[in-house]
């Protein structure tokens, strides 16, 4: 019996540095989980029944069990590297099966698609037509980040990722003012028409950028002049590129200030600016200017807020991945996008994941269904862009564990030792 105690001995030591050794490979392996060898002792059974003084048969291997400990989040410089901090698991898509995987070392492939280096293609939630996440998330898909160059939004259905954005135009222009209640009417002292070129037919002026439907970038100025004989009352003007000869004034309308200096009329909100069309092939910009929130105090004039909505087109330049997975395109014209959401898996028993090597684990009966979800909800952690999440491995206490392991073999070899000794002794009795 000693011998297939010993024997067993040494062949639990032998599957436990197995175990190490396989660790200590993988200590720099991206998403690596270190896993631990398991072991449980073996009995006969008695043909009467269990004695008091029964002794074991040995060891055997029950389970190599991984453990899935957060690894150190590291930076690094490629911005389509993702690292997981808390639970869960990427969606990875290979040949249209679905697979999990810690490893966030992610590039494009030459169809746009986000891989690993196996060619697996990262899964996620795709934007609607309006370029939104729908709430309800959806069935996770391969993400796909780069489409070339696009038209308009189509009217339904899934929105492909534009590599360039297309231009809109200005229509709203939210304009917070001060006017001052001590200026003087340019027609206090003799009446005069006012002319964007004159600047003693007018108080003050402000420039804002705006754009047309083809993205073409144009100037509106527009002109406060204050009325000499209602008080609290501003005439604004506007002109569109007034440096272009040929540009012509238009009306904007009246604004009217009560004794606290607060507006209480403004030109319509509804109703857009007329401005002549110029060469430029494009439709002009919607212009309609909201004043809401302008004062007239004893104080100079300022500009507190002046905004459009309007931009040029624009290619994209870079992205990046926020905190609950939603990929955001940046843009050379300065605005942003949103291209998609990386979507995470968790499993009510990780342990029972089939490893398939790089860097994969396969669901099981074991494991139960995958729970997809977005990040930072629920049990998923919460995504990292430009980082990686290292191995889990503990280097040094894997070295303590082989020298444990070795001794442990040695003392198991010395049992099948002594017992052959016994045997020879018993051999020799004459």
């Amino acid at each position: 019996m000693s011998f297939q105690q010993g024997l067993s001995g040494l062949n639990a030591a032998s599957k436990n540095l197995e175990v190490i050794g396989n660790n200590v490979a993988n200590s720099s392996t991206v998403g690596f989980k270190q896993s631990q060898a398991q072991f449980a002792d073996v009995f006969a059974n008695s043909l009467t029944g269990a004695g008091a003084s029964q002794i074991g048969i040995g060891t055997k291997l029950n389970a190599v069990v991984q453990q899935y400990t957060q690894g150190n989040v590291t930076a690094s410089n490629n911005p389509l590297d993702i690292a997981i901090n808390g639970g869960g698991f990427f969606v990875m898509d290979v040949n249209g099966a679905p697979f999990y995987s810690r490893n966030g070392q992610f590039q494009l492939n030459k169809e746009g698609y986000i891989v690993n280096a196996s060619g697996a293609r990262l899964t996620g939630y795709s934007v609607d037509s309006n370029g939104d996440i729908p709430t309800s998330g959806g069935t996770p898909e391969p993400l796909k980040i780069s489409a070339g160059d696009l038209a308009p939004r189509p009217t339904g259905g899934v929105m492909p990722v534009p590599q360039t954005l297309p231009p809109k135009s200005t229509e709203p222009i939210q304009a917070l003012l001060n006017l001052n209640s001590g200026s003087v009417s340019p027609s206090a002292v003799a009446p005069v028409t006012f002319n964007h070129a004159d600047p003693k037919t007018y108080n003050d002026s402000t420039s804002v950028s705006v754009f047309d439907s083809l993205g073409n970038l144009h100037i509106l100025q527009t002109y406060y002049v204050k009325d000499p004989t209602a008080a609290g009352t501003w005439e604004v003007f506007g002109v569109l590129d007034p440096d272009l000869i040929g540009s012509t004034s238009v009306s904007v309308g009246t604004l009217t200030f009560d004794s606290s200096g607060k507006l209480v009329t403004s030109p319509s909100t509804t109703t857009a600016i007329g401005f002549p069309a110029y060469a430029t092939g494009g439709v002009d910009p919607n212009l309609i200017i909201d004043f809401e929130g302008t004062t007239q105090f004893g104080s100079k004039f300022s500009v507190n807020k002046l905004t459009q909505d309007g931009f040029s087109s624009g290619r994209l330049s870079g992205f990046t991945t926020e905190s609950d997975g939603t990929i955001t395109g940046n843009y050379t014209n300065g605005n942003t996008a949103t291209l998609g959401k990386v979507a995470l898996a968790s499993f009510a028993n990780p342990n029972g994941l089939q490893s398939l090597g790089n860097n994969l684990w396969a669901a099981t009966a074991a494991s139960g269904n995958a729970l997809v979800g977005s990040p930072n909800s629920g049990s998923l952690g919460v995504l990292q862009s430009s980082a990686v999440e290292d191995s889990n491995v503990d280097l040094t206490a894997e070295l303590v564990n082989m020298i444990t392991a070795q001794r442990i073999y040695q003392a198991n070899a010395q049992t099948i030792k002594t017992q052959d000794q016994v045997m020879q002794t018993l051999v020799n009795l004459r």
